[in-house]
């Protein structure tokens, strides 16, 4: 007998291109236990909707396989997938009434009319709607309208229910009752719920897996309390919830410098590893100036309701503390962290690094060959006779063969909004505060991404000009 796998799902090497060459979803692999709460999470643009729809059936992959109970279903019509789909929208249908719109696969399917009353009946007793069926869709709240597409997909019976940001068209206080009923309809139906959304609060009040993405690829993969208390990289630990990110290096064991301080940690990192420091707020605690490990000045102080949102200036880095304690705007003010609340993660992007290839007059391709580099240089030994380059034995060097490795770190690029005083122009396609400056993402018009420290705050997705000074860059030969 076939031993049934655990996973129900499971998306291998997944990838989605368009026809403009934008990859949106990159290098997608995941698998989902039956019965999972599974949350996809990122902001917009990150791919998560694109990957639901390939799930769905809506979208065909440019790459990679989806199987469903180990078949391969990444080319099976939507209409054949056992999996239905709650739209933000709802989709309902207003001029029918609420029987007639969750029996409406129901009689596409041409079942006996006896069997489509007993199976409506049942969903809507799932979702706390009994009676309702003569009611028009016009005379329900947001509420009860998200109910009825639930049960309209529901009453199909599908082994898995995907859920494409359902609640963004309810209010902050229905938004936040509708969690706990989903959750708590996933809990009763039993079967495999697929849930896209931007909303942090959401994914962790909800999901037994969250599947944090950016930029088309998975960051991270872990139960809420994972993703929250061990996230992967900075951008994780920014996008959930607040944080406070800082450089960071490792001075011995369990030890690590910040902010002008050396803290001890619960992270054994090798000494002198340049590390991203993460520090809740709720894990900082305020004290007289004296008994902190930093001190600094108050700077703002925000009443939340069940804590203060205070902001202490310590030198030039800014830290956020949630405090049940008020503070005094001006205040000088001790700061303490105990190891516990100090999450390291090794520091990503210390260096923006390309590869270029070389055209036959030896000059560089990328960038549209606006970088200047004397090849030959890199060439021990190599000579140039009449355009044509050898090596030290006297052998023509093939440029088709040659590659050239660019670094240059993220501090030496500056940005302007000039787009004729850089030498590449991009949109911000994300950007980190560090405690003491911004780390941004620029996108290039050839899908290259820079990495840029700057102490002045752009705005997503402005379109700037990189000033990239030559005497910053290196130049290596790849062998």
């Amino acid at each position: 007998m076939k031993k049934t796998s655990e996973n129900i799902l499971e998306f291998q090497h997944l990838s989605r291109t368009f026809a403009d060459g934008f990859t949106v979803v990159d290098d997608f692999n995941l698998s989902i236990k039956r019965g999972e709460f599974v949350t996809f999470l990122g902001p917009s643009g990150c791919g998560k909707t694109t990957t639901l729809r390939m799930l769905a059936g809506f979208d065909a992959p440019t790459g990679g396989v989806i199987l469903l109970n180990g078949e391969d279903i990444t080319k099976l019509p939507a209409n054949e997938r056992p999996i239905n789909t709650v739209f933000q929208r709802y989709a309902l249908f207003p001029h029918l009434n609420i029987f007639d719109n969750i029996a409406f696969g129901l009689k596409l399917k041409k079942l006996p009319k006896a069997e489509i009353i007993k199976k409506v009946k049942r969903a809507l007793e799932m979702v706390d709607l009994e009676g309702f069926e003569t009611r028009t869709i016009q005379t329900l709240s947001g509420g009860q309208q998200q109910r009825v597409a639930i049960a309209r997909a529901i009453v199909n019976e599908p082994q898995i229910l995907l859920l494409d940001e359902p609640l963004g068209a309810l209010d902050l206080k229905m938004r936040k009752e509708m969690q706990l009923e989903l959750k708590g309809m996933h809990e009763k139906l039993g079967i495999t719920f697929i849930y896209v959304t931007h909303d942090q609060e959401e994914a962790l009040t909800m999901s037994d897996k969250i599947v944090v993405m950016a930029e088309g690829k998975i960051q991270h993969v872990g139960t809420p309390e994972d993703i929250y208390n061990e996230p992967n990289n900075a951008f994780v630990a920014d996008f959930i919830g607040e944080s406070n990110i800082f450089n960071g290096i490792m001075t011995g064991p369990l030890k690590v410098r910040f902010c002008g301080t050396e803290f001890a940690c619960v992270d054994d990192v090798a000494h002198g590893t340049m590390v991203d420091v993460v520090v809740r707020p709720e894990d900082i605690l305020i004290t007289k100036p004296e008994e902190g490990m930093i001190t600094g000045e108050v700077i703002s102080v925000i009443f939340k309701g069940v804590h203060y949102e205070i902001t202490v200036q310590s030198g030039k880095n800014e830290l956020v503390i949630q405090s049940t304690k008020k503070a005094q705007s001006g205040a000088k003010v001790g700061l303490s962290v105990e190891p516990e609340g100090i999450h390291l993660m090794q520091a990503e992007h210390s260096l923006n690094k390309l590869e270029s290839g070389v055209d036959e007059h030896y000059r560089l391709t990328v960038l549209g060959g606006a970088l200047n580099c004397d090849v030959k240089l890199l060439i021990p030994g190599a000579k140039e006779e009449g355009g044509v380059l050898f090596d030290a034995h006297g052998n023509e060097i093939d440029y088709h063969r040659l590659k050239v490795n660019i670094a240059i770190k993220p501090r030496d690029i500056k940005m302007s909004d000039d787009e004729n005083e850089g030498l590449v122009c991009g949109h911000i396609s994300n950007l980190i505060y560090i405690g003491d400056h911004y780390r941004y993402v620029v996108r290039t018009e050839e899908e290259i991404d820079f990495i840029v420290s700057d102490e002045d705050l752009w705005n997503m997705g402005d379109y700037v000009s990189l000033i990239i000074p030559e005497d910053k860059l290196k130049f290596t030969l790849k062998r």
